[in-house]
């Protein structure tokens, strides 16, 4: 396969930060509707690798296209545009403002200043918050303020105020931190869902949740790649046991 044939080709990508490098000519390739997981310790690097491709960081070296367009020369906006949403670990939705807002807010065409002046509450954009309140657990909730909502429902709340944007590619960072057992259950039942047209990258330490969402799992280690592949594949690499035991 060449790197056209999948959603995201990362190749050799390094980053230096005062002569550290954070990531270390690391490669990965995420292909159409599959949810890949980067797993490894802290201070791997894996955090990096999003802020790289979102553009959030630029890249010492390497190369990062996603469906064929090179992302390492464009803007953090750019980026987004072309399909590209992040979600960091902590959720940041607008407390002030009711579930239905939060949504209204992030539907596309509100998002530029001339967007937002001629924005129209249509019923396209009626049946878009509807559709993606039920896909992220919240359709009974759309009039309640975001402040009220519990942690797990803020987190789903923020991956709703990205897939109205409609991404081609997810990347979540640690989405089920701070989440009880049901709702743990419900987000993975959430991104299985969302897998049906586009990829998800997730960041995440729990290894059941990995385990039960990963068609794919990459392991990172000291910048680099360490493995990859299924998940009881990388359980029992020896390499990865070595480092998430420390023999």
């Amino acid at each position: 396969m060449s790197d056209k044939d999948f959603v995201l080709a990362v190749e050799g990508l390094t980053v230096s930060f005062d002569g550290f490098k954070a990531v270390n000519d690391f490669s990965f390739y995420v292909e159409e509707n599959e949810i890949r997981v980067i797993i490894g310790p802290n201070g791997a690097g894996k955090t990096t690798v999003l802020d790289l491709i979102c553009g959030k960081t630029k890249s010492t070296e390497g190369s990062i296209k996603f469906c064929g367009k090179e992302l390492t020369k464009m803007s953090e906006h750019g980026i987004v545009h072309a399909g590209v949403g992040r979600k960091f670990q902590n959720p940041s939705v607008y407390e002030d403002l009711t579930v239905f807002e939060n949504l209204e807010l992030s539907y596309p065409k509100g998002r530029n200043v001339f967007g937002a002046l001629g924005f129209k509450r249509s019923q396209e954009v009626l049946d878009a918050i509807q559709e993606t309140a039920e896909m992220v657990f919240l359709v009974e909730m759309l009039d309640q303020s975001a402040a009220l909502l519990s942690h797990g429902q803020k987190q789903w709340l923020e991956i709703g105020m990205l897939l109205i944007q409609n991404p081609s590619l997810l990347m979540l960072d640690e989405p089920v931190a701070g989440m009880s057992v049901a709702e743990r259950k419900k987000t993975a039942e959430l991104l299985r869902k969302i897998t049906k047209d586009r990829s998800v990258i997730v960041i995440e330490h729990d290894m059941n949740f990995v385990a039960d969402i990963a068609n794919r799992v990459t392991v990172m280690h000291q910048g680099k790649l360490l493995s990859e592949g299924s998940m009881n594949h990388v359980q029992n690499d020896p390499k990865v046991v070595e480092v998430y035991l420390g023999h």
